[in-house]
Order: C-alpha cells, then sequence, then structure tokens
C-alpha cells in the first residue's frame, strides 16, 4: 500500500465509526471549505488544508511521502524518538521498516488536539445531555487541554524522523472512535445487568484478557460488582483526552448510571461517586489497542506486516 492510501483508509474508517453522523461531518467539513475559499491569500497560507478532508485533528502523517511504499510497520501507543531509532535499528539488522506508526499524537497532530474534543459535545448530547449544557460543560475543559499542550515540545519524535528518514505517522481519534463503536455494540448485544457483569463481559474482549494479566485490565473505580447498570455510557473513550469532570452531573441527570472509560483521573471518580454513576475503567493501553487493531487489520488484510510494539497487544481479527 502506498502511504497516503493507508491514511485515506484510516480516517474513512474514523469516519465510518465516529458518534456524530456522518451527515452532520460532512457539512462541517463543507462549510470549512466555503470558509477558506473567502480567507485572504495570506491566511490561506497558514491554513492547514488537511482540515478540509480530514476532520482529526490528530490524526497525521508527520513525516514522509504520500506516494512511498509501505509493506512493514512499526506500530505502538506512544512512538517517540527511541521507537524512531528502534525502526532505524531493525533497518541496519535486516528488517526493513517502511513506516513508523503511532496512536497517541505527536507533532503538529499533538498540538491541536483539544480540536478534536468538540466530538464529547455530541456524545454527551446523544446520551441526553441538552447539546447547549453540553457545550457549556465542555469549552472551558478544552480550553485548558489547548493550554495544556502549547508548551510540549511537540516535534521531538517528528525531528527523528526526518533526520533519520524515516516515514512517520500517528492515528488517533479515528482508532478510538473504532473503540467507541465496538463497545457499544458490545453492551447492547450482552447487556449486561449488573457492573460485575460489565467487567466480565469486557474480559472477553481479547485485548482487555491480556491486560489482566498485565494488572491493566477492566476495574471499577466508580460504585460496586453488584449495582445495578441502569443505562451505559461509554462517554470517556473517545475524544482526544478525559472531558470535564464537570459532565458527571449532568449524566446523571440524563439518566446514566455507569460510564465506561479508557482511563479516569482522580478528580473525575470522586465527581462520579458524588453523583452515584459507576465507572467501570477498561484499561487505557488495552482499549488503545483495541482500536488499533480494528484499523491494523485492514491493513494486513492488504499485504502489510504489522510489528507491533510500545504498548500495543496486537490481536488480529481475521485468518
Amino acid at each position: 500500500m502506498k502511504l497516503g492510501e493507508i491514511y485515506e483508509l484510516f480516517i474513512q474508517k474514523g469516519i465510518e465509526n465516529d458518534p456524530r453522523d456522518k451527515k452532520d461531518i460532512e457539512k462541517s467539513l463543507k462549510k470549512l471549505k466555503e470558509k477558506y475559499q473567502k480567507i485572504d491569500k495570506k491566511k490561506k497560507e497558514d491554513f492547514d488544508k488537511e482540515k478540509l478532508t480530514n476532520p482529526f485533528a490528530d490524526t497525521r502523517i508527520l513525516y514522509g511521502d504520500l506516494q512511498s511504499d509501505v509493506k512493514s510497520v512499526l506500530v505502538g501507543i506512544d512512538m517517540e524518538a527511541p521507537e524512531i531509532i528502534l525502526a532505524d535499528r531493525l533497518n541496519e539488522k535486516g528488517e526493513k521498516i517502511d513506516l513508523v506508526m503511532a496512536h497517541h499524537p505527536e507533532g503538529k497532530a499533538l498540538a491541536k488536539i483539544s480540536e478534536v474534543m468538540g466530538v464529547q459535545i455530541d456524545v454527551l448530547n446523544k446520551y441526553g445531555v441538552p447539546i447547549n449544557i453540553a457545550e457549556g460543560v465542555s469549552m472551558a475543559r478544552i480550553g485548558e487541554v489547548s493550554r495544556l499542550v502549547a508548551p510540549l515540545n511537540h516535534d521531538r519524535a517528528v525531528d527523528a524522523a526526518r533526520i533519520l528518514k524515516m516515514p512517520f505517522m500517528c492515528v488517533h481519534t479515528p482508532a478510538d472512535n473504532m473503540v467507541y463503536n465496538f463497545l457499544e455494540k458490545l453492551m447492547e448485544q450482552k447487556k449486561p445487568e449488573t457492573v460485575g457483569e460489565v467487567v466480565k463481559v469486557l474480559k472477553e474482549v481479547p485485548e482487555y484478557k491480556e491486560a489482566v494479566k498485565t494488572g491493566s485490565g477492566p476495574t471499577i473505580f466508580s460504585g460496586s460488582a453488584k449495582r445495578k447498570v441502569g443505562r451505559i455510557a461509554a462517554s470517556e473513550i473517545t475524544g482526544g483526552m478525559e472531558g470535564p469532570k464537570e459532565a458527571y452531573v449532568k449524566m446523571a441527570q440524563a439518566g446514566i448510571g455507569t460510564v465506561i472509560a479508557m482511563y479516569v483521573s482522580e478528580a473525575h471518580k470522586k465527581e462520579a461517586e458524588k453523583n452515584h454513576i459507576n465507572v467501570v475503567v477498561a484499561g487505557h493501553m488495552a482499549s488503545d489497542s483495541l482500536g488499533m487493531n480494528l484499523l491494523l487489520d485492514e491493513i494486513e488484510k492488504k499485504g502489510v506486516k504489522i510489528i507491533p510494539c510500545s504498548g500495543l497487544i496486537r490481536v488480529k481479527r481475521f485468518k
């Protein structure tokens, strides 16, 4: 496959599995294109043209030629300068690596991660939180994340890739969307009645089952195994980074009984407990691995070799 083909395929899968309606995403892209046409020439020079076709600011080709052939990929959750060097070292030893692929964003994709957090507003609205309230509780957190990532050394890994001439990309929200859709369908199919049964269902998923062996499997952070689940929301799965803790009171008011999350901070845990919401933390690396695996299967079917590292629990779902 060509590097550009992999990139376009992952964006397509991300849109197909997005919590938002596909028509809404297309409408947003259309409006952005219209806005781009109206801005002056100088502003167009600074405009990120990737936004015109890719609604995920945290998913980018960070270095490399779109037309370069990709037969083998070194893939992991966090791929930074050491992993770029690892790929170069593997090449020296005869293991041809054509591309390094990260899940967590680097470079400009990390710098703009707050831009994908708007999906959390639509997720809250989907679960019954009025759109104006969802926007109200989310906007402050989005601004906080923007300021949080602003001073980081975004291009450290990208510079290593450039110096070593190693193609490098990251795919974040499209993979998280895959997890969101997978868990939504799984819970709808299995219909667990208690929080303990939610954990049991998750542990049947290979990535989570493997994570249990290393002490990072599904865990109850708020509530207890015997408590009834009520309505289940996978609201802490996609959307860039952890959302606002203030969302828990709004979810409780909307009738949410149990939240499935990749991870939660102590402040979020306390807020969930205060509002009597059960929280099951599925596990960060295992959840990220699940999303990446669902995408990686699509390119491995086409003959691309996958070499997992850096926390990726590789599970294939095809023969």
